[in-house]
C-alpha cells in the first residue's frame, strides 16, 4: 500500500502543478484586465518577491496534487464502505487543502473567509463526487444489463 501511495503521489505532483497554473491563467483572464497574475499579491508581499511567491505556490500546488493522488488509495480499500471512503478522503484532502489555501492567500485571512472557502471546497467536492457516483452507477447498470442479456442468450 505504501508503494502505491508513493507512486500515485509522484504522479500527482506534476498534475497538481498543472492544475495550479491552469487556475492562475483562468483567474487572470477573469480578473486581471489582460495581465497575468501568477499568485496573490499578499503572497508576493509575504515572501518578498514575485518569483519567490511563484515558487512557493508551485511547490504547494504540487504537494496538493501529490497528496490528493496519494490519498486516492483509500478508494482501493474494498473492505471499507463508500461512506467511510468518502468521509476519510474528504477529511484528508481538507486537512491538506485548507492550510495550503491559507498560506497561498487563496482564502481571505479571516474566519468568514475560511468558512466561505471551506464551504465552496465542500460544495465542489460534493458535486464532483455526485457526478462520479452517477457515472459509475450508470456504467454498472450497463454491465449488469449486458451480463443479464448474455445469461438469457446462453439459456
Amino acid at each position: 500500500m505504501l508503494k502505491k501511495i508513493i507512486l500515485r503521489g509522484l504522479m500527482g505532483f506534476p498534475l497538481g502543478l498543472s492544475i495550479g497554473y491552469t487556475f492562475s491563467i483562468i483567474t487572470s483572464l477573469i480578473w486581471a484586465d489582460g495581465y497575468y497574475v501568477p499568485c496573490m499579491p499578499e503572497l508576493v508581499e509575504m515572501v518578498g518577491s514575485e518569483i519567490g511567491a511563484v515558487i512557493v505556490q508551485a511547490l504547494l500546488c504540487g504537494l496538493l496534487g501529490a497528496g490528493c493522488a496519494g490519498c486516492s488509495v483509500i478508494w482501493d480499500v474494498e473492505t471499507w464502505g463508500l461512506a467511510k471512503q468518502t468521509g476519510i478522503y474528504f477529511l484528508l484532502i481538507t486537512v491538506l487543502m485548507m492550510p495550503i489555501a491559507y498560506i497561498t492567500y487563496w482564502t481571505e485571512h479571516s474566519l468568514t473567509g475560511i468558512i466561505n472557502y471551506f464551504s465552496m471546497f465542500a460544495c465542489n467536492y460534493a458535486v464532483i463526487w455526485l457526478i462520479q457516483y452517477a457515472i459509475i452507477r450508470h456504467n454498472i447498470k450497463k454491465i449488469n444489463a449486458t451480463l443479464h442479456q448474455q445469461n438469457r442468450e446462453t439459456l
